[in-house]
């Protein structure tokens, strides 16, 4: 099984959840904290790919929430600056195996990835919305900021 390197916000419940099944599948965890690494666009803009831009923001970020950041407006330098000065902003979570790095949690992409144990329940990269105790705690510390 894969040593995953896995970049989360800490007190979300999807990356709670999303930790769990990779745990379930056997892979090793690396859990590191998104908001307090030492990013550079280097180190960022692999995470994102070929996908375009937009894939590239945390839809449930509250910058991106009430529209003071649009993803459809940015280049990808503006992006990576964004969120570099901002990393509630970057997609989560960043996983990296080996020199692969992925950003969010598609579970077929993953699966097809690293491999997966079956769930019952789709993972998804948001806060869990029919959890409203987990949801809560993660726009909670959205609003918060970076610590």
């Amino acid at each position: 099984m894969a040593t995953v390197i896995f970049w989360e916000k800490p007190g979300c419940g999807g990356n709670a959840r999303q930790k769990a099944l990779l745990r379930a599948s056997g892979h090793d965890v690396d859990v590191r904290d998104l908001l307090s690494e030492a990013w550079t666009a280097e180190r960022l803009r692999p995470f994102f790919g070929e996908r375009p831009v937009t894939a590239w923001f945390n839809a449930s970020s509250p910058r991106v929430k009430s529209g003071t950041v649009v993803p459809a407006l940015q280049t990808a330098e503006t992006a990576i600056a964004l969120m570099l000065a901002d990393p509630l902003l970057i997609r989560r979570p960043l996983m990296q195996v080996g020199e692969r790095r992925e950003a969010g949690f598609d579970q077929a992409l993953v699966d097809a990835w690293i491999g997966l144990a079956e769930s019952r329940q789709t993972i998804t990269d948001q806060c869990p919305k029919d959890d409203p105790q987990h949801a809560v705690a993660c726009r909670a510390a959205d609003a918060a900021g970076p610590s």
